[in-house]
């Protein structure tokens, strides 16, 4: 009886802030400003299908550079010491601890065509030389305000959480197994392939999941890196519920098919992350 008692808070807490917004958002989905029942909502969200393909564009190249930079580091910090793994691990883990919006920022002062890299350029005189060159008349890179940026941002955001369920499920593969494969005489490139590679797959998954999501939906990164240049869903429904378009029925439509798209993405990465790290093939 006391444990109901004390998980009653909980409960409170997600139908205040989970349940109830979410029956709003479905209500809002569904009926027009005159408060009519209709399908008009979602027919809308076709003008912006452009939105939808770029937000799974990016999200997807900036979950593979994720995967191809965090595999390696997360396997290389397994692989390591203690006190090696635990400095690396600060190294990884301390960009999260500042404030999501002062990390874009600081981004935007090192790829604004007055920032940093450009600076730095064309104080050691590459302008000069690459307009000697070329004939050109080249002053600075137009980094800010593009697609790479917004990539960009998102791995820097991201990368994290590509590498630690990749490291954590890594780590924890016995040593035994790996001692078993060499001594049958398996190659290193073996024992990755047919050990280490499947039974990190969980992991892999694991991470997919946690870089893509929050990557297909984000706003922030977007808006401050792509300067309203590269319109991703994230920005589309901001703009129905806080710009001049405002148009919450539309908004809300649009926040339904996305939730429904990451949740039918976490039930595929799920299916097929069942039972990957419980067999070995040799």
């Amino acid at each position: 009886m006391r444990k109901k008692f004390l998980a009653v808070p909980y409960v409170v807490w997600m139908a205040v802030f989970v349940i109830v917004p979410l029956f709003l958002v479905v209500g809002y989905a569904l009926v027009n400003r005159n408060g009519q029942v209709t399908l008009d909502n979602f027919r809308m969200m076709t003008q912006y299908w452009g939105a939808f393909v770029t937000s799974f564009q990016l999200a997807v190249i900036a979950t593979l550079i994720c995967l191809l930079i965090g595999y390696p580091v997360a396997y290389w910090l397994a692989r390591e010491g203690a006190n090696v793994k635990r400095i690396a691990m600060i190294a990884v883990m301390l960009p999260m601890w500042m404030n999501f919006l002062l990390r874009t920022y600081a981004w935007m002062s090192i790829l604004e065509n007055t920032g940093i890299i450009n600076t730095f350029l064309q104080n050691i005189g590459f302008f000069n030389l690459y307009n000697g060159l070329f004939g050109t008349n080249l002053t600075h890179f137009s980094m800010i305000n593009t697609p790479g940026a917004v990539v960009l941002g998102m791995v820097y955001n991201y990368l994290p959480f590509m590498i630690l369920p990749i490291h954590t499920v890594i780590d924890k593969i016995d040593p035994k197994v790996i001692e078993a494969a060499e001594d049958l005489g398996a190659p290193p490139a073996m024992v990755f392939r047919k050990i280490i590679f499947p039974l990190s797959l969980p992991g892999v998954l694991s991470g997919i999941t946690m870089v893509f999501i929050p990557a297909v939906s984000t706003f922030a990164i977007s808006k401050l890196l792509g300067g309203g240049m590269t319109l991703l869903l994230g920005d589309l429904i901001e703009m129905q519920f806080y710009g001049s378009a405002y148009n919450p029925y539309l908004g809300s439509a649009i926040s339904l098919v996305m939730m429904v798209i990451v949740l039918i993405a976490m039930a595929v990465m799920n299916h097929f992350g069942e039972g990957e790290g419980e067999a070995v093939y040799l």
